[in-house]
């Protein structure tokens, strides 16, 4: 079950990058743009996580 999981954290995490780097690019600041969808992206994987758990 633990697969399922980190490969739903891993594909937050990796949509939460790609759009930190065509926010960064638009806004002249790819540092401040991936800090922050990394952020987001980790967060939306967590807690969707956390969803699906308290559903089951």
């Amino acid at each position: 079950m633990e697969n399922i999981t980190e490969n739903k954290k891993a594909r937050f995490i990796g949509i939460g990058l790609s759009l930190g780097i065509i926010f960064g690019a638009a806004t002249d600041n790819v540092g401040l743009g991936i800090a922050l969808t990394l952020v987001l992206g980790a967060d939306i994987g967590t807690s969707s996580t956390k969803l699906v758990k308290k559903t089951k």
